[in-house]
């Protein structure tokens, strides 16, 4: 017998993956030295007013673009379309669905042309195929020709770029955003009880995520919730808020595990006050191609995560840009 699970949306299967964010920051150097010294990121390019950062085993020249800004958040989202031929299938797609589009922008250092556009609450998305891989030194190919890079042992050195999490006013609307645009299913997703939906948790491929989206409790506007690089292992997670912990970097929750995706976590603010995150998902994968989607009641969620923990009010108010109090 088979199971009632979901069916996938249109366009599901031509995108690939995510491959990079870029955040904004209003501390620039403060913010490079946090991701490269002590988060454990690596520079693949260095510009006055930008940086090209990734993990050791990220395979694309960068993951994380950092930008010199005068505020903080997100400046765009950029997943990596499976073929040239489903990035102009996605363009159309998109523009028939009667999104906002931002029409073909030329790329940047680490990628070829891609389609940009916009979600309904202001968040910038692009869809590249042609993309520069990592290019490491002499000193940094690794022993084992199948890894991007060598092992890198600086601060937490996170593995690779595994999810983001935006705001929106109506997550209920944004589900269909990213049903219309990138072919994406919902894995798990909190239904509150006055009706909205509180999140929902999108995955592109078998990962079991790679965005999130909650809903926006602070009152802001195109606001970054938080950016997620993945560890190996658990005990990275540990040694990380040691790390952390020494270099006087602000620990929000954490290290604790997640009820929602099981994900193992530590959260905290980069100089900027951007929040960022290391998880660890274990082995899990969603490889049902009929799985229906994990719905979360709000009296399961005031229970906390999945060991007790209580969730901070900053985890539900605090995004970036800040807004402006009155």
């Amino acid at each position: 017998m088979t199971g009632g699970g979901a069916t996938p949306p249109p366009g599901w299967g031509e995108i690939a993956h995510l491959g990079h964010v870029e955040l904004l920051t209003n501390r620039f150097e403060e913010s490079l030295d946090f991701f490269t010294r002590v988060y454990g990121l690596k520079v693949s390019l260095q510009e006055p007013d930008c940086a090209y950062l990734r993990a050791w085993d990220d395979y694309e020249f960068h993951s994380l673009k950092l930008t010199r800004h005068h505020t903080t958040g997100v400046g765009h989202i950029g997943y990596r379309a499976a073929s040239p031929e489903a990035l102009e299938a996605r363009a159309e797609a998109i523009a028939a669905a009667g999104h906002k589009v931002l029409g073909w922008d030329e790329g940047d250092a680490g990628h070829g042309r891609a389609f940009r556009f916009e979600d309904p609450f202001g968040h910038v998305f692009e869809i590249y195929f042609d993309t520069r891989r990592a290019e490491p030194a002499p000193e940094d190919r690794p022993a084992l020709k199948n890894m991007a890079s060598r092992f890198h042992a600086q601060g937490a050195c996170p593995r690779r770029i595994d999810h983001l999490n935006l705001l929106a006013s109506d997550v209920s609307v944004f589900r269909n955003f990213m049903q219309d645009c990138l072919g994406a299913r919902v894995t798990e997703m909190i239904q509150l009880d006055n009706g909205r939906i509180g999140g929902c948790w999108f995955t592109i491929n078998n990962k079991t995520y790679d965005l999130a989206c909650t809903e926006e409790q602070g009152g802001g506007t195109a606001r970054l919730h938080h950016v997620t690089y993945a560890t190996d292992q658990r005990e990275d997670i540990l040694r990380a808020a040691d790390i952390f912990l020494e270099n006087g970097v602000h620990i929000e929750t954490g290290p604790h595990k997640h009820a929602i995706q099981g994900t193992f976590f530590l959260y905290a603010w980069e100089p900027a006050g951007n929040r960022v995150e290391l998880a660890n998902a274990g082995a899990r994968l969603i490889l049902a191609p009929d799985h229906a989607p994990v719905v979360w009641t709000e009296a399961e969620r005031r229970k906390g995560q999945a060991w007790g923990l209580k969730t901070i009010e900053t985890f539900h108010t605090h995004g970036t840009p800040p807004v402006e109090q009155r």
